[in-house]
């Protein structure tokens, strides 16, 4: 009796450790996302920031994208207050990584071949309640170009990241002279793709708020 109850509860304890083992090594793989692939850099992202379009100095960590702005503008030598799309701009700073950092108090440093050009990026809108939909729920994804070098030293890059068109479309065109009462909140997810000196493919993501709506215009 006594020996059945043991063989069960080293059976049990067998069984719980065996699934805490799994559960650690599932843990220690989700942070190596960006890490992966042949090249021995990576990068990391230090900061993602956006602004509107109509105050592009006015970088922030949550962007107001606003669908529709009213400016001046000097028609026939009077001044008109014109509707105006802006596309937003983003700008993100990223520095180098590298996968072998040294061994016996001898610290590896980043080289000129270990350097990562980033020459293109893609954008996603997605919202928290799945109503995922592109041209329904969210503009649409694309893809953009912008290049900059990442070396030892960091680096910065400064992209489109809502288009012009996408506030002429569905759903955003919708929002037009709500006055910030009707708002589409999504995060916006930014991957940026270049390749190490060698030509090994290098690729890193991240994330920022963009809340649209036909904000208040800037005086």
């Amino acid at each position: 009796m006594l020996a059945s109850w043991l063989r069960g509860t080293r059976g049990r304890n067998w069984a719980a450790a065996g699934a805490l083992v799994a559960a650690l090594a599932s843990a220690a793989g989700c942070g190596d996302q960006n890490t992966n692939g042949r090249s021995p850099s990576y990068l990391i992202i230090e900061s993602l920031q956006a602004a509107p379009g109509a105050s592009p100095s006015e970088m922030g960590g949550t962007l107001q994208s606003d669908v529709i702005t009213v400016v001046k503008a000097d028609i026939g030598g009077e001044q008109v207050y014109t509707p105006t799309i802006f596309e937003d701009v983003g700008q993100v700073s990223m520095r180098l990584g590298l996968k072998e950092v040294g061994s016996g108090g001898t610290v590896t440093t980043p080289t000129a071949a270990n350097t990562v050009t980033v020459t293109r990026y893609r954008v996603e809108f997605k919202r928290s309640d799945g109503r995922n939909t592109p041209g329904v729920d969210v503009p649409y994804g694309f893809d953009g170009a912008a290049t900059g070098s990442v070396s030892g030293d960091g680096g910065s890059l400064s992209f489109v990241i809502v288009r012009a068109q996408a506030k002429s479309e569905a759903p955003l065109k919708a929002l037009r002279n709500s006055g910030g009462a009707l708002v589409i909140s999504t995060v916006a997810e930014v991957t940026f793709y270049g390749q190490d000196q060698n030509g090994n493919q290098v690729s890193v993501t991240g994330l920022i708020s963009v809340n649209f709506a036909d904000w208040g215009d800037p005086t």
